[in-house]
């Protein structure tokens, strides 16, 4: 059994909460930057340079990318044959973010109770973690921060089980319409197709994760993706809503097997500004 330290595990995670709040992915800048250049419309062009140069000068000055810095959101794939010392992984990643958010003076945006006493935690806890157990002697560790306004958007049907490509496609792009410039586009848009009631979100969120520069790897997956990003384009919603080509940036799906009476798909959407990292020990 492979023994990682607390304090090079605690180290880990805090070095990947303040990474995803500083510094946009490479592959992210560039997908704006290749927009920029397609966009005719001035003000949505406009919209994207400030968006590429706040992402430069968020990395230069070690300020956050976005005010609402989020819920944290944790994936870990936890190897069979690896642990922490002094075990309990779940209050070290809670103490090492609840550190992170204190120290870069991060907004605390977690309110304890959900509906009759919305009093703010002050410490951002508890963050959401998400496990699967794998095979191995290392653990990975992927960062989230998700804030509310795309969040907010997300949607989940329960569709007829012989329901076809065209139902699904038109459910997506009719979400993000519906969403119009609330969730801050160009966005990154999550599709889980599968599972159950409850997995589908999971794997929309997880898709939102997949690298940007990854193709699906079966083709009528991938022809998907590509079909609903064009419809998606021209919703003309654009960047920050006031129209033009750009409204999303990257369809990603990711499908499950599921009851053959049922055909749960859901969307989660991603603003501009795609704070994720991950680490592996």
């Amino acid at each position: 059994m492979r023994i990682i330290k607390r304090a090079d595990f605690s180290q880990a995670v805090k070095s990947i909460c303040r990474q995803a709040h500083y510094e946009l992915d490479p592959e992210l800048l560039a997908l704006l930057q290749k927009s920029l250049l397609a966009e005719e419309k001035p003000i949505s062009r406009d919209i994207l340079q400030v968006i590429i140069e706040n992402a430069l000068m968020a990395q230069n000055s070690r300020h956050p990318l976005c005010q609402d810095t989020g819920v944290g959101i944790f994936f870990i794939e936890k190897g069979e044959e690896v642990t922490v010392e002094g075990g309990n992984i779940s209050g070290l990643i809670s103490e090492a973010m609840k550190e992170v958010y204190r120290d870069e003076s991060f907004r605390k945006s977690t309110v304890s109770d959900p509906l009759f006493d919305r009093r703010n935690s002050g410490d951002n806890l508890p963050p959401l973690i998400h496990w699967e157990l794998v095979t191995g002697d290392r653990i990975k560790i992927s960062f989230l921060p998700k804030g509310a306004g795309a969040e907010n958007m997300s949607r989940l049907q329960m569709f007829h089980p012989l329901s076809g490509r065209q139902q699904i496609h038109d459910f997506v792009v009719k979400t993000v319409r519906i969403a119009g410039g609330n969730p801050c586009p160009p966005l990154i848009v999550g599709v889980g197709i599968g599972g159950s009631f409850d997995y589908a979100p999971l794997l929309a969120k997880k898709a939102i994760l997949r690298p940007l520069k990854e193709s699906n790897p079966a083709e009528n997956w991938r022809v998907l993706e590509e079909e609903i990003l064009e419809s998606i384009n021209n919703l003309n919603i654009g960047p920050m809503g006031l129209g033009g080509k750009t409204t999303a940036l990257k369809v990603r799906i990711i499908q499950h097997p599921c009851h053959t009476a049922s055909l749960p798909v859901a969307v989660n959407l991603q603003c501009h500004s795609h704070r994720c990292s991950t680490v592996a020990l």
